[in-house]
């Protein structure tokens, strides 16, 4: 397990002792890398004190960096853990990462490798703010946020009902964060690691995942408590992101939060290119890119790419007319309702199916030749028509 850890001198130890009370089989060893990365508030002498109450092995490295920041910080914790798993020859090894303001669940650590084991080559887990710390923060932020996560949870499902993808189906979540990751360490390292950058190095990394064709798994039983603090350790990181909506509310949403259209646009789209991908006649060039506004050449390139995933992302970027449109605040609740009714409309044509449809249909055209039904007759309800 890796932790990068940046003056985290109040919240280090509810940390550690969340991963001290895990719920786990004897046999299923763990221990911990915690990277101390610059810290000057005495981090170090709390982690020190606390050892002596942690039954896991745990490896504490400090380094001091000008140039540091969390993607380089997350991936020094994450090389070191992969050194020690190679180092102990464990079976089937996995890294699991998350951050020094964060407390998982009894059951992080099992959650996450039931999902390896079922297949997965990695497991995003959810995030939700620490209760006492959210409590502080503005309304208004907490409205925004409301309104934001039921309209990115609509555009989930219809992703994953017109394009579903097995490794990853119903129900999931569209979170990519470096407080609940779970990676094969093969996985890991065909990936290349994970990147170092200054923001973003986890949703980065989740797409070098896709790019290599790795089985990624949204899985909504797992959720971590993250900080609800305003002064964030990361440049750029949720903190600032939240600290920012708060002094310009009207800020633009997340680049995934489009207008309904688009939305299913993009959605088709990729479900489209990812059927021609596997038929292997992406290379058919005509039937798709002069539709997406990609020279010829480019989309040559593109379709040699291999994996599907790295194929739909350099698709993505190539055309203008795929360009992300985020939504402003404002425009959230006509777009949750419309998407709402779609979504209620799919729902009910999935659970019908084909056939289904066409029963009901057909009764409904008996009735209206028939005129109305006397009084006696049988309620439809529980009768499996709907």
């Amino acid at each position: 397990m890796a932790i990068p850890v940046r003056n985290e001198a109040e919240r280090i130890a509810p940390c550690l002792l969340a991963l001290e009370a895990q719920d786990v089989a004897p046999d299923e060893a763990y221990g911990v890398v915690l990277f101390l990365n610059n810290c000057q508030d005495g981090t170090g002498a709390v982690v020190a004190a606390l050892r002596p109450r942690l039954s896991f092995p745990l490896r504490v490295i400090e380094r001091s960096f000008a140039g540091a920041q969390a993607g380089w910080a997350r991936r020094a914790a994450m090389e070191a853990a992969a050194a020690w798993l190679d180092a102990e020859d464990a079976p089937d090894p996995a890294i699991l990462t998350t951050d020094a303001d964060s407390r998982v669940p009894p059951d992080w650590i099992a959650r996450n490798r039931a999902a390896l084991r079922g297949g997965a080559d990695a497991v995003a887990g959810r995030i939700a703010l620490d209760a006492e710390e959210a409590a502080r923060l503005p309304d208004a932020l907490h409205a925004r946020g409301r309104l934001e996560g039921r309209y990115e949870a609509l555009l989930i499902e219809l992703a994953a009902r017109l394009d579903p993808e097995p490794h990853d189906p119903w129900p999931c979540h569209g979170t990519a964060s470096g407080a609940s990751l779970a990676v094969r360490l093969g996985a890991y390292r065909r990936a290349g690691g994970m990147p170092a950058l200054p923001v973003g190095e986890d949703r980065a990394f989740v797409a070098g995942l896709s790019a290599i064709g790795a089985r990624l798994r949204h899985c909504p039983d797992i959720t971590v408590i993250t900080s609800g603090r305003l002064d964030g350790r990361a440049p750029g990181g949720a903190a600032d992101t939240m600290r920012l909506r708060c002094a310009e509310p009207a800020a633009p949403c997340d680049p995934r939060l489009e207008a309904l259209p688009r939305a299913l646009v993009r959605i088709l789209w990729r479900r489209r290119l990812r059927r021609l991908h596997a038929r292997g006649a992406l290379a058919r060039t005509a039937r798709w890119a002069p539709l997406l506004a990609i020279p010829r050449d480019e989309a040559e390139r593109i379709a040699g790419l291999g994996e599907a995933g790295a194929v739909l992302a350099a698709i993505e970027a190539a055309s203008p007319r795929l360009a992300p449109r985020p939504l402003t605040p404002g425009d959230l609740a006509p777009q949750i309702r419309r998407a709402a009714a779609l979504l209620g409309l799919i729902r009910a044509a999935q659970h019908l199916g084909a056939g289904g449809w066409r029963a009901r249909i057909a009764a409904l055209r008996a009735r209206g030749r028939a005129g109305p039904a006397p009084e006696a007759a049988p309620s439809v309800e529980g009768g499996g028509i709907g």
